[in-house]
């Protein structure tokens, strides 16, 4: 047996004794075992994994300051800085409608040391809107976790005889195109969401993009427009000083921020479900060991009683889930809503 396949023998044994003894003894016996010039990739990978981090953690949010993707990024950060020890220095790089972001972060070293805020509308609808996109939102990523949803809420103004789904969908077959709803934008989740329904449930909602919420819920109060899907911390405030009434969320089950509002799945379709959500992810190619390691902090991070009551307040619904099963869910979002792009004829703006 050679020298070197002498030292690979022993450094496996090592990795088994490091699971008894832990990650240290691993680190350890790998420097003694290998001269630096000797030392395999995967050996290397695996006392590199040992270490992490040694160094701050870049987490980049393709957004601006302000927002819901940056305030998930933040309140999660936080606490999961704490437990890995080191700093998770926040990167706000908008622009492209958050594409600029994401693809600073597939060009990145996949060391675990560049990581991004994932959200629905970069990594599940853009690859069904944009012709070029400038990274593939599977090959180029590895899914660390699913962090949270953000169901929208879809409210009318008071004038809307309609109180439920049903009768929502009723009115709009009656009178076709006479209920403008207004979204964040084209081929934003709200406006996929009234899609979704003109499609799957024969409705006939007029669509009206707005750059943004805030100008879509200063028309609604005034009654310019009928309708408004969007997320819940916009609203909610107008909801309970009963200026604007709530007729569903689009989560699969009800809201912990508005108990009372029943799921559109509830009224009209069992299995509906059109959520915003955020996720963690990793250039390709990231070691599993260092993914493990931030899924498992992240996780921890998100169970923080202070950290859970901030988000449920703000009308998160908190996941945590593991790397697999956000992969196998950003695969299902892929699909979803490329056949709503497809029914709907949205195009990228």
């Amino acid at each position: 047996m050679g020298a070197l396949a002498q030292r690979s023998e022993q450094f496996e044994i090592a990795v088994r004794r490091s699971r008894v003894y832990g990650a240290p003894l691993l680190a350890v016996m790998a420097a003694a075992l290998f001269a630096p010039a000797a030392v395999p990739a995967w050996a290397q990978s695996l006392a590199g994994a040992a270490n992490y981090p040694s160094r701050p953690i870049r987490f980049v949010v393709p957004f601006a300051p302000g927002g819901n993707a940056d305030t998930i990024a933040r309140t999660a950060s936080q606490k999961a800085a704490e437990a890995l020890g080191q700093q998770v220095v926040i990167d706000n790089r908008s622009g492209a409608n958050g594409n600029i972001g994401m693809e600073i972060v597939a060009r990145a070293a996949s060391d675990g040391y560049t990581i991004v805020l994932g959200y629905i509308a970069n990594v599940a609808i853009a690859p069904s809107l944009v012709a070029r996109m400038p990274y593939d939102p599977v090959k180029d990523f590895t899914p660390v976790t699913l962090l949270a949803t953000a169901p929208n809420i879809i409210v009318v103004h008071p004038s809307v005889q309609a109180r439920g789904m049903k009768e929502l969908v009723a009115l709009s077959k009656a009178k076709p195109k006479s209920i403008n709803f207004s979204s964040a934008g084209v081929a934003s989740v709200g406006h996929l969401t009234g899609e979704l329904f003109n499609t799957a449930l024969g409705a006939d909602l007029q669509h009206v993009p707005y750059k943004g919420s805030a100008q879509g819920v200063i028309d609604l109060l005034a009654g310019q427009i009928q309708m408004l899907i969007g997320g819940m911390s916009s609203v909610m405030p107008h909801i309970k000083a009963q200026r604007l009434r709530a007729v569903a969320v689009t989560s699969a089950q009800r809201s912990p921020a508005a108990p009372d509002v029943p799921t559109v799945a509830e009224s009209l379709m069992p299995v509906f479900e059109a959520t915003a959500w955020y996720g963690v992810l990793a250039p390709a190619g990231a070691s599993p060991a260092i993914v493990s390691r931030l899924q498992g902090e992240f996780a921890r991070a998100l169970a923080v009683p202070e950290v859970k009551q901030r988000l449920d307040n703000l009308g998160y619904v908190i996941v945590a889930n593991t790397p697999g099963e956000f992969a196998a869910y950003i695969k299902t979002e892929i699909t979803k809503w490329a056949k709503v792009v497809k029914a709907s004829g949205a195009k990228a703006e």
